[in-house]
């Protein structure tokens, strides 16, 4: 969602793969040996293989809602707070939802996780009783790479989480869900078959050479 949210927003045209993680295409593994997604192959050869610095690349070409230039903060603030969820909130939130994959999580396990995970948006939340978004009256950079985890996070257990008194973040995340980029970017694409063209993305821009492979959800 990352990737896709910056290479929306910047219209940075690509060759959409969906891919099948149990069916890994050569392509894949050959562009990246971490075989995992997304990856971005560049049409100059470079590959990106991080959700977070494909969106830097997209957003530094051009980056119409200055998602790079928060109102309240800098780049390096915002990409701190960006790097300590994607560290501490991430881990909580896989042992949390998919509490059956860790053999570290059970029942008991995964509401512990939960605890964990739910400081991190307690701290979003009174960051957000200022301001509508992050770090001002629009979104940026933090917001659209915390979001797509929030939003796991909250349906996970939407009704636990919609009884929490998280008000602003709430609203936050509403926003978020119900954007037109939001709707642009979840349209259900078909799985890449390898020797066939992938799908123009975003849809609607001028076809070119780069190539991003995205697992199918």
């Amino acid at each position: 969602m990352r990737a896709r949210l910056a290479l929306a927003v910047s219209a940075q045209a690509c060759e959409l793969r969906e891919v099948v993680l149990r069916d890994k295409p050569p392509e894949l593994l050959q562009a990246s040996p971490k075989a995992t997604v997304p990856v971005l192959v560049i049409d100059d050869g470079r590959v990106i293989e991080q959700s977070l610095e494909i969106m830097l690349w997209a957003l530094r070409r051009n980056d119409p809602g200055q998602w790079l230039r928060p109102e309240r903060a800098d780049l390096e603030t915002m990409l701190a707070l960006v790097a300590e969820f994607d560290d501490g909130f991430k881990y909580h939130l896989d042992r949390y939802k998919y509490a059956g994959r860790h053999e570290d999580a059970d029942g008991a396990a995964a509401l512990t996780h939960r605890a964990q995970a739910a400081a991190y948006l307690d701290r979003l939340d009174a960051q957000l009783h200022t301001t509508r978004y992050l770090f001002g009256e629009r979104a940026a950079l933090a917001d659209m790479a915390l979001a797509p985890f929030v939003r796991q996070f909250a349906q996970t257990d939407s009704r636990w989480f919609a009884a929490q008194c998280w008000a602003p973040l709430q609203t936050w995340l509403s926003a978020f869900v119900n954007s037109a980029l939001y709707a642009q970017i979840m349209l259900k694409y078909p799985k890449w078959e390898p020797g066939t063209a992938g799908v123009l993305f975003p849809p609607g821009s001028t076809p070119v050479k780069n190539q991003l492979m995205r697992q199918t959800p």
